[in-house]
């Protein structure tokens, strides 16, 4: 059965063709970076080399090559920024610049719910955070924690009333 014309809105009015995202740079200044949405070629070579590391870290051990040499770790950036990558290489440090190209990665692999998710934590998206935000989250969600409100009983040795102490070496 053919598709009629008015089954399908067109592509562009539910995809997001860039993301606006605000950088400090190393002047104290923060401005507002377009990242496009990549071409299709180019997304295609992302989503393959982030295939790639996802079922390498899914192994659980580390690869015996290296991934990605340098230069094609630079390509990979450059793809996931596209006409931003140049700017964003003149005006950051290093530390905000991979953040961004991150941030970009996971919209470009995934969506821009995730992308949010990465720029806002800076952890991979659906990994635990650091050891305190584990912890909050294991006992906010614990049923245990919240069902058992009884307190533990306290250490009586030594501190019942009409209890006799011991002596060492003796018997009673």
């Amino acid at each position: 059965m053919a598709a009629k014309e008015e089954d399908f809105e067109a592509l562009d009015q539910f995809l997001d063709e860039y993301l606006d995202l605000p950088v400090k740079g190393r002047d104290g200044e923060i401005r507002v970076y377009r990242i496009e949405d990549p071409s299709a070629e180019d997304g295609i070579r992302i989503e393959k080399i982030t295939s790639l590391a996802a079922r390498l870290a899914a192994g659980g051990k580390a690869p015996d090559t290296e991934v990605l040499g340098d230069d094609e770790e630079r390509d990979l950036y450059r793809m996931c920024l596209g006409d931003a990558y140049e700017q964003l290489l003149a005006d950051v440090k290093w530390g905000p610049f991979k953040h961004v190209a991150l941030t970009a990665m996971f919209w470009v692999t995934t969506d821009k719910d995730t992308a949010k998710e990465y720029w806002k934590t800076g952890t991979r998206p659906g990994k635990a955070g650091n050891r305190t935000t584990r912890r909050q989250e294991k006992s906010g969600t614990s049923g245990s924690v919240v069902a058992n409100s009884t307190k533990p009983r306290g250490s009586t040795s030594g501190t019942k009333a009409g209890s006799r102490r011991r002596r060492k070496g003796s018997r009673t």
